[in-house]
């Protein structure tokens, strides 16, 4: 099968990663998978990010799938669940909102700059060597500091899934995929109101 330039969308995701290692200002791009895939559900009422563009899902195929790092085991029944997936949606914005939060008392000079990045909400690594300071306000690299967090998170959660079931666990309860699920769902709702009138 002839491979095309989205098939290749793994390399971007995994140089996103790596490039926070080393500036953490290039957090700021991970907005692009945060926007992007709400605008194509919006515009298309599919899910094409989900199933054809999303980076993330195509690194978990390659290391779970042609690497060998899964299980190849079907994912538990309360995962797949609403249950679970509208909680987890519930949790990962909780913590958006507090990193969005701590970035605002940041610009408002209410706090320093933590330069740390947060695994797992939990764990605090020290990340002082991907910021020597630059033109922008401190507030800049809090946000782009805490973006990190959330996009590390939620890789290393996608990894574990990806170790232990299929290898896009990880998009049975990925915050983006239920949003664009959502979004899907009141498009097609609205074009059948529509369609009744």
């Amino acid at each position: 099968m002839k491979k095309r330039w989205y098939d290749f969308l793994w390399i971007a995701s995994a140089a996103y990663l790596a490039l926070g290692l080393f500036n953490i200002l290039f957090a700021w791009l991970g907005l692009l998978c945060f926007f992007i895939p709400l605008v194509l559900s919006a515009a298309t009422g599919t899910k094409a990010y989900c199933n054809r563009y999303c980076g993330r899902g195509q690194l978990f195929s390659l290391l779970g799938g042609r690497f060998g790092l899964s299980r190849r085991k079907d994912v538990p029944r309360w995962m797949k669940g609403k249950l679970f997936r509208y909680g987890f949606l519930v949790f990962f914005f909780a913590m958006f909102f507090a990193m969005l939060w701590n970035t605002a008392l940041v610009f408002a000079g209410a706090q320093s700059l933590r330069q740390a990045v947060t695994l797992l909400w939990t764990f605090k690594l020290p990340w002082h060597w991907a910021y020597h300071g630059t033109l922008f306000h401190p507030g800049v690299a809090q946000f782009a500091f805490g973006f990190y967090s959330v996009m590390l998170t939620s890789t290393v959660l996608g990894l574990i899934t990806m170790a232990l079931y299929k290898p896009r666990s990880w998009c049975v309860y990925c915050p983006m995929g239920t949003m664009t699920q959502l979004i899907c769902k009141a498009k097609c709702a609205a074009q059948r109101k529509e369609k009744s009138a």
